[in-house]
């Protein structure tokens, strides 16, 4: 579907609802902000959309509400989605939204597959691992993989058939590449691959994971002898542990995966060899700024709900909400949350027309996620004590939500990197 929206909204003089697109910029700007919206999450606000975007955003919220939310709680039992959402939501268009459509995704922008990571924050569900699989994983392979990788793989992670995970995180290492142990020894025209990860998303599920491993211990640093590889579910040797129990994303399949003498083909190697440190750098700011874009969009889903609680629930004979201590957090979160959106928009449209530096993404993440604790933490706050019941949404929110300053680079990271410009 998203496909033949986003072709659509590049043809001159196609009429969609009665809007040609040769009006779209000007209809663009009458839009109201974030601020100014009723409802922070409604359909048809924020400049950086256009109509057809807002129907493919209508087309994701029903997916969201009809076949995520209700099943959430079950999910969050049994540590993981089914399969056959993967391939539903590929069959909706919301996977590989901005992969290039010659290599078989929807060729759309960033900006338009932030609507579908907003949907699925709007509903407070981190389940689905579509963002990392979409905007990660499929990412390298799009750059750096030859056509016959793209050909492989590609096709089957848009239509969900196919599940992708990035393999970079070690027991011993965290952040830290230097500490990186996998390894990968030339045998022939093949790698031996040995080592382990750990803390991987979509570890359960994935059929192709992309693994850094060390492949020139000589090298002047260990960040100059990494190679990335795609390695294959069933594959001799790699084996999947347990999925991990975590404090939060708990319907996020998260596992420890392990690679025993696993001998890959030299077609499993991704891009040049020991060029992978380079690689991964390169797509930082795309992980970073989607980090912000999920964080954004739930501390916006937080706020409604809490707003909508506090107008309903009464304290001393009186709606909670006529509290004015409640009306100035009310107002010091929203007045925070926009502040945040219109950066996130900002480095969105800079991301689209390739400008997006890696300080600003360092930012976008360490500001963003630090917000969304924030706005966690006061929501749950007016909730009281049933914000504390795992059986509130809020509550849930509370735990999903802290382990985005920690990944995809914890914000002390993100700070030293934003001081390194500074410096300069």
């Amino acid at each position: 579907m998203l496909r033949t929206v986003i072709s659509v909204s590049r043809l001159p003089a196609v009429t969609r609802r009665g809007i040609t697109t040769t009006s779209v910029s000007s209809c663009q700007s009458q839009r109201k902000t974030t601020a100014q919206a009723d409802n922070m999450m409604d359909i048809g606000v924020r400049k950086i959309f256009n109509s057809d975007q807002d129907m493919f955003r209508e087309s994701a919220r029903k997916f969201y509400n009809e076949e995520v939310k209700p099943y959430d709680e079950e999910w969050e039992l049994t540590g993981v989605v089914p399969r056959e959402l993967w391939r539903k939501a590929g069959s909706m268009g919301l996977i590989g939204i901005s992969t290039p459509a010659e290599y078989g995704g929807h060729g759309g922008t960033m900006i338009d597959a932030a609507i579908a990571v907003e949907e699925q924050m709007y509903v407070n569900a981190y389940g689905p691992g579509f963002p990392i699989h979409s905007h990660i994983v499929m990412p390298y392979i799009t750059k750096y993989g030859t056509d016959d990788q793209r050909n492989r793989f590609l096709p089957g992670m848009t239509d969900g058939s196919i599940v992708g995970s990035l393999a970079m995180t070690e027991p011993g290492a965290g952040s830290d590449l230097q500490a990186l142990r996998t390894n990968a020894k030339k045998d022939g025209d093949d790698w031996i691959l040995n080592g382990s990860k750990t803390f991987i998303s979509n570890g359960i599920l994935c059929d192709a994971v992309v693994v850094v491993a060390l492949t020139n211990p000589q090298a002047k640093s260990t960040a100059h002898g990494l190679s990335l590889f795609i390695v294959e579910d069933g594959m001799k040797g790699f084996s999947k542990g347990k999925n991990l129990k975590k404090i939060g994303m708990k319907a996020q399949d998260t596992a420890e995966l392990f690679f025993d003498d696993v001998r890959l083909p030299a077609s499993s190697l991704l891009g040049e060899p020991n060029k992978g440190f380079y690689f991964l750098m390169d797509s930082l700011p795309e992980e970073r700024l989607l980090i912000g874009i999920g964080s954004t969009s739930h501390s916006e889903w937080m706020f409604e709900e809490t707003r909508a609680y506090v107008k309903n629930r009464t304290a001393f004979g009186k709606p909670v909400i006529e509290k004015q201590v409640v009306n100035h957090k009310l107002a010091e979160m929203k007045t925070a949350i926009c502040i945040t959106r219109h950066f996130i928009d900002d480095c969105l449209e800079q991301f689209k027309d390739g400008r997006l530096d890696p300080y600003s993404a360092s930012m976008a993440k360490y500001w963003s996620s630090d917000l969304q604790n924030k706005v966690a933490y006061e929501c749950l706050q007016l909730h009281g004590g049933w914000g504390f019941m795992n059986e509130m949404s809020i509550g849930r929110a509370y735990t999903n939500a802290r382990v985005q300053t920690i990944y995809g680079g914890s914000n002390e990271i993100m700070k030293e990197l934003i001081a390194r410009q500074i410096k300069s």
